[in-house]
């Protein structure tokens, strides 16, 4: 949980590590990336039968394709033969297959492997077992979700829950029509910064009227400091002079016609965790999903959606485009001056959040709910004979575990360790005695226990008793007591 500091009005950030340390991006790719359902492309981006588009998912690369039936279908990215990678290109078109091109394994558009080299004499592999590994699907919003889970968590109450959760409905959102709307512009963004610092600054308006100018003189509630995630259903209103969501404030393009008329002349921005943001206007939606590729890089495609008829048309977006493009790239300069501070001395045990920020701790409750907290190591676990090597990664406390997490030590029979011991560690496995016990910095999930009261539209909490990591919470405070 996000610890509380001196003065109600502040509680902390997590700690620097959560921005910097590989091991805890590995963690969260295993823990987040790879268990969340996770939008990869837009529909249209894959028009035609073998039509596709590789994407990084976590660790994985994948193979969002349509099939010949006109279905979506996705792979891993992987041929089941020796392992080669299949795709290499961003995109392209196949005619009817799929083939590797080391030892020209062969796959339909359905992932059966149909073709090899001598297959014809070896009659006893199973087409569909040496078939490229297919992966959940689901098409919501005009986009292509996938989840890597063994047993992927539900779409209503994950994705579809997160807008709920915003808007106070999910029928606030279809009046929007966003599966029909028409791709007008494209931006891609390569941004060196963490994901958690893109979502923590999209979820925040503190910072709007120092950096957004543009933004504050179309939205003038934002110069206050609260941002529109902040309270459930509440939309930002247009500055009485404005008459579009322009860079200028200029006229918009034509309306979406099922736009409700408690929705004109508002934005509503909205975080589908892990990775999307939606954001809502009366004659357009854009649409930013983050691929997270390191601790400090994140690759943004930020979509800007109108009626079709406006694109058909070739109606001028330039307008609407500039504004949000223009709030994008001043974010994200804002995000990677942010990333250089991360691995600073000074901000070891982190930051704090203002009130108007608040509920931004609840998505580092979240966070840490999946993937664990990373602590600052204060002594080394050690046998008197024997050092650790310098090379082991940045101590954390793991909420999951699992091969992404650190293996723990092993404790001797009166105090429980949990220093983490690197991958292939020879040394000796039982702590020494003065080896000091881990004495936990933060709160169990889902405790109360010296919390700051707040007030965010949303509490994303870790889920009931059931989850991975409340069940390894839960067991973990059994042996202890």
């Amino acid at each position: 949980m996000t610890d509380t500091v001196a003065t109600p009005s502040l509680i902390k950030t997590l700690p620097g590590a959560a921005y910097t340390d590989p091991a805890y991006f590995t963690a969260e790719q295993a823990a987040i990336f790879e268990t969340m359902w996770f939008c990869v492309v837009r529909s249209a981006d894959i028009p035609d039968p073998g039509s596709y588009r590789t994407v990084q998912v976590g660790r994985e690369s994948l193979i969002i394709s349509r099939a010949r039936d006109k279905s979506v279908k996705a792979f891993l990215n992987v041929c089941k033969h020796r392992g080669a990678r299949l795709c290499t290109d961003e995109q392209g078109q196949v005619q009817r297959s799929f083939q590797c091109p080391y030892h020209a394994w062969t796959y339909g558009l359905d992932g059966k492997l149909i073709a090899a080299p001598n297959l014809t004499k070896m009659p006893d592999i199973d087409r569909v077992e040496f078939g490229l590994t297919s992966l959940p699907v689901r098409e919501w919003l005009g986009y292509v979700w996938v989840c890597l889970a063994d047993e992927p968590p539900s779409f209503e109450d994950s994705v579809q829950q997160d807008i709920v959760d915003r808007l106070g409905d999910l029928d606030s959102i279809s009046h929007y029509d966003v599966a029909d709307l028409a791709l007008g512009k494209r931006i891609v963004y390569d941004v060196a910064a963490n994901w958690k610092l893109i979502i923590e600054n999209f979820m925040e308006c503190y910072h709007c009227a120092t950096i957004h100018p543009e933004l504050t003189e179309v939205l003038p509630e934002f110069a206050d400091g609260y941002a529109a995630q902040y309270f459930v259903g509440h939309g930002a209103e247009f500055g009485p002079d404005v008459k579009g969501f322009t860079v200028d404030g200029s006229e918009g393009l034509d309306k979406i016609p099922t736009v409700a008329d408690d929705q004109d002349r508002r934005y509503y921005a909205i975080t589908v965790r892990p990775q999307v943001f939606v954001n809502l206007v009366p004659d357009h939606v854009i649409i930013h999903r983050m691929f997270p590729l390191a601790a400090d890089r994140t690759v943004v495609e930020c979509d800007w959606l109108y009626l079709p008829s406006v694109v058909e048309a070739g109606k001028d977006v330039t307008a609407s485009v500039e504004l949000f493009h223009r709030v994008n790239s001043q974010d994200f300069d804002a995000c990677e001056r942010t990333q250089l501070g991360m691995s600073s001395r000074s901000y070891r045990e982190g930051g704090v959040l203002v009130p108007s920020e608040h509920h931004i701790g609840a998505f580092h409750d979240w966070v840490t709910s999946m993937v664990g907290t990373p602590v600052r190591r204060r002594r080394p676990c050690r046998s008197p004979s024997v050092r650790r090597p310098r090379s082991t990664p940045s101590s954390w406390v793991p909420a999951l575990p699992g091969p992404h997490s650190p293996t723990a030590c092993r404790p001797t029979a009166s105090a429980r360790c949990w220093c983490s011991r690197p991958a292939g560690w020879t040394g000796p496995q039982t702590c020494s005695s003065t080896c000091r016990p881990r004495s936990p910095s933060r709160s169990a999930p889902g405790s109360t226990t010296g919390s700051t009261s707040r007030s965010p539209s949303r509490t994303w909490p870790a889920g009931g008793s059931t989850t991975p990591a409340a069940r390894w919470s839960a067991g973990r405070r059994a042996s202890t007591a």
